[in-house]
């Protein structure tokens, strides 16, 4: 099950780690979109999770990875780290025997796990997110699988946001940036950040509007999302910047699903059914749908730009936009 050229290297991990040089049982785990091998093993009896990285080149070099993820299990945020090898790219981890997460308990404990999160000594710098996703824009103009009006239109509002939004960068922290609900395990008592492959510096609102996508459902319940995570009430600055960065998410989302969906010449689908954007996070929450396959990759970019064009249309949108734009620089 391991492939032979990671063998004896998975071997010394467990002498590293253990003391041995053999696990009692291996199992594959296929649960999201990383191209690692992620298996649990068992050792004297008990559960952990190995992850193993076959590719060699820079991209998949988990130095980056591995320095945001001890941090945070060190804080409790992530489970236990028992080996973590940048050169022979493996790592063992506690295993979290997952159980289902009742929404109402997400709504009252993620809050808090984000600020903890955010507490953390700043991440290493890996690339401007916003930059990055002007890039994965142009990327999706370029590849010419939508009628133009869809990607101008897009390229328009982002850059409209963005210039906005960026006029302040005192938000930047230690950020997961992909805290989708395979990632979030809950072991019935306590909450566990996963997978940190994509943690970097970045905006705290990023994180903030990841999980509101799947616990925040109307005004309230953000009112109450932001105030438990800054543990006061919340400005109408405060708001506004949250509010921007969940359109930024839904053009995020939008283009990267649609490239992905649209992968290996995969012919994008005009007329898929576009789901509610609050009925299909619920069933990505209780796993009734899987993002594994291309089909509904290109659904659930459409799902997203229903979303914005939504949210674009409320007078709340530019009342947003005001408000960041004239806010006084720190």
């Amino acid at each position: 099950m391991i492939p032979e050229a990671k063998q004896t290297a998975v071997a010394q991990a467990l002498q590293a780690a253990f003391g041995v040089n053999e696990f009692e049982d291996i199992s594959q785990l296929t649960v999201g979109l990383s191209s690692a091998l992620i298996f649990r093993i068992v050792v004297r009896g008990r559960p952990y999770l190995l992850r193993v990285i076959t590719r060699t080149d820079a991209i998949s070099d988990p130095t980056h990875y591995y320095a945001c993820m001890k941090p945070a299990a060190e804080a409790g945020l992530a489970p236990h780290v028992w080996y973590a090898g940048a050169d022979d790219r493996i790592s063992i981890t506690d295993f979290v025997e997952a159980k289902p997460f009742p929404i109402n308990e997400a709504k009252m404990k993620l809050p808090a796990m984000l600020k903890r999160l955010h507490a953390l000594p700043p991440f290493p710098y890996r690339v401007n997110y916003f930059d990055a996703m002007s890039g994965f824009i142009q990327r999706l103009q370029d590849a010419k699988i939508l009628p133009a009006g869809i990607t101008d239109e897009l390229l328009s509002r982002y850059t409209y946001i963005k210039n906005a939004y960026l006029r302040n960068s005192s938000d930047l922290v230690a950020c997961h940036n992909d805290l989708k609900p395979e990632n979030i395990l809950f072991d019935g008592d306590r909450v566990w950040f996963v997978d940190w492959e994509a943690a970097f510096l970045n905006d705290r609102y990023f994180d903030l509007a990841v999980v509101a996508n799947f616990v925040v459902t109307n005004d309230d319940e953000e009112k109450d999302h932001l105030k438990r995570y800054f543990g006061e009430e919340v400005t109408e600055y405060q708001h506004a910047r949250f509010f921007l960065m969940r359109q930024v998410l839904h053009i995020s989302y939008f283009t990267a699903f649609m490239l992905l969906g649209s992968a290996a010449g995969e012919q994008i689908n005009l007329n898929l059914p576009r789901p509610g954007f609050r009925e299909f996070h619920d069933r990505i929450w209780t796993g009734e749908i899987s993002l594994a396959t291309n089909d509904m990759r290109q659904q659930y970019a459409w799902v997203h730009l229903e979303q914005l064009s939504h949210n674009l249309s409320l007078e709340r949108f530019e009342d947003s936009m005001r408000i960041v734009a004239n806010h006084p620089l720190p």
